[in-house]
Formats: C-alpha cells, sequence, structure tokens
C-alpha cells in the first residue's frame, strides 16, 4: 500500500512540474502554418472571372476561389486605403485606432498583426505599399516602431508609379527604385523571401502590398494593355452616359493591372507548390477596396455602394486544419481578418482586437456576420465629394439590403438582390417603410455596440488633432 501511495504522489509532483502550455501557447514551429496575405489596391469584388465579370479572364484567381474559402460578401468597413490597411494590422475599427482618413500615422503603440505574429515566434516580413505612417508619401519609414512589428522590409509610404517607383530595403536609409513594373519585382521579392524560409527555423508572416489595380489605370506592361479594347468593355448599367466613353477607357486600363496581378497570384501559388511550402501556408487574397469607375457618376471609393464597398476575400486554407472549401456569405469586414488568421494559427487573439475569429464559423459551430457596418467619416474628401452625392454617413449592409443613414437622416435603401446596380433608392416608399424601420433600428444598435456617436466628420479630426489643406485632406507632406 506504501508504494501505491508513493507513485501517487511522485505521478502528482511530476504532473505539477509539467510546462503548462495550451496550444496556443506552444512556442512557434514549422508545424504552425506560414501566413501570406496577397493585398491588392482599389480591386472591386465584381472584377474577376470567379464573380462573373465578362471583361476580364483571371485563371489563376479562379483556380485559387475553387480550393479556397470564399467570403462573397466581404466589405471594406471604410473603404479607404489607410483606414483598411490599419483595421488589416490592428482588428479596430478606424474610430478606434484613429486612421479613419488617409496619409495619418497608425499608433506606433498600436498592437498589430507584426507584434502579435512576432511574439509568437514568427518571422515577419513586409513588401510594397504602407501608407500608415503619415509622414510623407516617398519618406524613409526607419526600423523599429514605425514598422509595426515587420522585420523584414521592402517597402514604401506610397505611390502609383508602378514603372521604376520607389522602395527601402531593410535598414538602408537610401531609396532605392523597383525596375520597370514593381508588381512584378515586388512578386519576385516575395517569391525569393518565402524560399529562404526553407531554411528557417520559424514560420513566417508575409504580407505583400500591390499597389495595383488603382489608377492611374494605363501603365500596366503594353503586353496587357493589347488585351483589351476599351469598345469592348461592358459597363454596369449604374454608369450615366456622361461618363462612359471614359469609364470603357479606363476601365480597360484597369483589368490590364488586374490581367497582371492574376499572373503573378499565379506565378506565387507555383512557387509554394515547388518549394513544398504550400500545404503548410493560409494565403488571404484581398483588397483594401473598390473603384466606382463610373458607377453612380462617381469614380474612386469612399461611398457605400457595391463597387467601392464590397472587396474579394479568398482565404486558402490548408488540408490539415479540415476547414472546408466554400463560398461562405457572412459578411466579413476589414477588422475581422486578424483574428481570423489568429484563430487558424492557434494564436492568443489580444483583447484590443474588435474583429470576428470566424473559425468557429468556418468549423460550422456557430452563425455569424448576418451584416457589417460601414463608415464614413470625411465628406470633403478626394473621392466622397459632395458634388458626387459624398457625405458623412453610417451603414448597414446585409446579405440583402444595404441602408445608409446621413446626418439629416435616411439616406439610401437598396435591395441588393432585385437591383444588384443600385439603381433604385427605396428611402421612404410607403411600401418599404417596415423594411427601413428594421433595418434603421439594426443600424442603431449597432452604433450603439460600437461606442458610435455620428458625429460630424471635422470633430473627429479635432478630436484626433489631424491638420487638414483647403481640400479637406491631411498634406503628403505632414
Amino acid at each position: 500500500m506504501k508504494y501505491i501511495t508513493f507513485y501517487i504522489l511522485l505521478g502528482i509532483v511530476l504532473y505539477a512540474c509539467k510546462p503548462n502550455h495550451t496550444p496556443s501557447e506552444e512556442p512557434a514551429s514549422k508545424n504552425r502554418p506560414n501566413v501570406l496575405i496577397l493585398l491588392t489596391d482599389q480591386w472591386r469584388a465584381q472584377a474577376t472571372g470567379y464573380a462573373g465579370d465578362p471583361n476580364v479572364q483571371t485563371p489563376y484567381l479562379d483556380s485559387l476561389a475553387s480550393r479556397s474559402v470564399n467570403f462573397k460578401n466581404a466589405v471594406s468597413g471604410m473603404p479607404v486605403c489607410s483606414p483598411f490597411r490599419a483595421s488589416l494590422l490592428t482588428g479596430q475599427r478606424p474610430l478606434t485606432h484613429g486612421v479613419f482618413m488617409n496619409d495619418v500615422q497608425l499608433d506606433t503603440n498600436a498592437v498589430t498583426m507584426g507584434k502579435i505574429f512576432s511574439k509568437a515566434g514568427y518571422d515577419t516580413g513586409y513588401i510594397g505599399k504602407w501608407h500608415l505612417d503619415g509622414h510623407g508619401r516617398l519618406q524613409f519609414i526607419p526600423p523599429g516602431a514605425r514598422r509595426q512589428g515587420f522585420d523584414f522590409w521592402k517597402g514604401n509610404e506610397c505611390t502609383h508609379n508602378y514603372n521604376e517607383s520607389v522602395y527601402y530595403e531593410n535598414d538602408d536609409p537610401n531609396r532605392k527604385i523597383w525596375e520597370d513594373y514593381d508588381t512584378f519585382k515586388q512578386t519576385d521579392a516575395a517569391i525569393r523571401y518565402m524560399h529562404d524560409q526553407k531554411e528557417s527555423d520559424s514560420p513566417f508572416l508575409m504580407v505583400v502590398s500591390y499597389g495595383t489595380p488603382h489608377a492611374p489605370y494605363h501603365t500596366a506592361p503594353e503586353e496587357y494593355r493589347n488585351r483589351f479594347d476599351p469598345d469592348k468593355i461592358i459597363l454596369h448599367e449604374n454608369v450615366p452616359d456622361s461618363l462612359k466613353m471614359r469609364a470603357k477607357k479606363d476601365l480597360a486600363g484597369y483589368y490590364a493591372h488586374i490581367s497582371a496581378l492574376d499572373d503573378m497570384v499565379g506565378k506565387v501559388i507555383e512557387n509554394l507548390k515547388e518549394s513544398g511550402q504550400l500545404e503548410n501556408t493560409i494565403l488571404v487574397f484581398t483588397s483594401d477596396h473598390g473603384d466606382l469607375l463610373g458607377s453612380h457618376g462617381a469614380y474612386k471609393k469612399q461611398q457605400p455602394y457595391e463597387e467601392s464597398a464590397r472587396v474579394p476575400m479568398l482565404f486558402y486554407i490548408p488540408e490539415k486544419l479540415k476547414i472546408a472549401v466554400e463560398e461562405k456569405d457572412a459578411l466579413m469586414n476589414s477588422e475581422d481578418i486578424l483574428p481570423t488568421i489568429l484563430g487558424l494559427c492557434n494564436i492568443p487573439i489580444p483583447n484590443s482586437v474588435e474583429g470576428i475569429n470566424y473559425r468557429p464559423y468556418l468549423e460550422g459551430k456557430e452563425q455569424l456576420g448576418e451584416a457589417a457596418l460601414l463608415t464614413c467619416v470625411q465628406p470633403f474628401g478626394q473621392w466622397n465629394k459632395v458634388e458626387h452625392g459624398g457625405r458623412e454617413y453610417r451603414a448597414i449592409k446585409t446579405k440583402r439590403y444595404t441602408y445608409a443613414r446621413d446626418l439629416k437622416g435616411a439616406w439610401l435603401l437598396f435591395d441588393n438582390k432585385k437591383d444588384p446596380y443600385q439603381m433604385n433608392n427605396l428611402v421612404d416608399q410607403a411600401q418599404y417603410a417596415s423594411l427601413q424601420n428594421d433595418l434603421d433600428k439594426q443600424l442603431s444598435e449597432r452604433l450603439r455596440e460600437t461606442g458610435d456617436e455620428f458625429l460630424p466628420g471635422m470633430d473627429y479630426i479635432e478630436k484626433w488633432g489631424y491638420p487638414v489643406d483647403e481640400t479637406g485632406t491631411v498634406p503628403y507632406t505632414h
């Protein structure tokens, strides 16, 4: 009996001394998946072959979509460059992280993707457009806090000169130039980085942030531009006659950039296959916002319309995670990307994160993403101009409807199923009064949940101390 007692006590002591690691606390190893994010600029969700665009073929993206989770209703919660990027890195909404307009700096004390993955034992790298530093668009961003946890660096703050564009490499403060078309060179740099990571004992997080297909629309290599005849472009029905000629010409260039990017997606995937890394890599393909390109009489982004707010969102997930490949109708928002990736990697999600971890949804355990909040603080900026119908707004987007309110009250209501080009505004129509009232209540509840007082835009700018110029934007040189 005394021997039994001894071994019981010994077992208790040994168990108490055993390191108490949950799966999410274990040091990173090659068993934990790599993460590759391919981020494009101003690519609207409708502009792919798999989404049904009649003007462009995207065979590599179509193939990726067939092997990925496709969040077909994904949105950019504040469809402008810097706000999306700050939400991607922090998992927070713009009125929390404070980057609700372009060319302002994300707080260097923020809890960000790069810092989280680095702490979890990942090697971290960033290539391409940053647009989160606020010190001028062509300035050197030194290693340290302003790079938000990314160690390997071949980046620029912001440039839309895609041929021989500026970048900085790691700790070298001297400007370098991507030779020729930067989309190609940035892809090559990412492939080299990932190939070198095969020799590392740690998994990697790599963000490749392309500047295309953002304007200027006519600077893709000639072989791609020659594929598209403006006269043969099929426009969305919501492009007014006054813009049709311009829109056809610009869309031809836009699709040229997209075709070049599609080839780069194919090149990346092929290299991951050849290196044996693909089946241990989570690959996310998305964009920071869309592009109106003449729809509703406007260009660029920032407005709540489908062409502006909806973005492509593909999650390629290794088979070992046992996530079904399928289209999903949840309205994934910008702040949801980070917590979902962390969930898939079994990395603890910081308390600062406001977005939704969609892993339980992907595993069929929870129903999430019934609606998404769209926000615009800046009614006087470069794109959301009052003369084009722009204004401060808050909008609720469901799987079928888009409802927006401006500072004066109800503004837009669309049935996106019956009216996919959003040409019939149902606001204040008697037969839709009940629907409008229900959506208005949903929007009010979402604003209460997020602590959004829906104030005039200048109130937020004054609160955060951002200086603006006569156009209502922060000067690039500030």
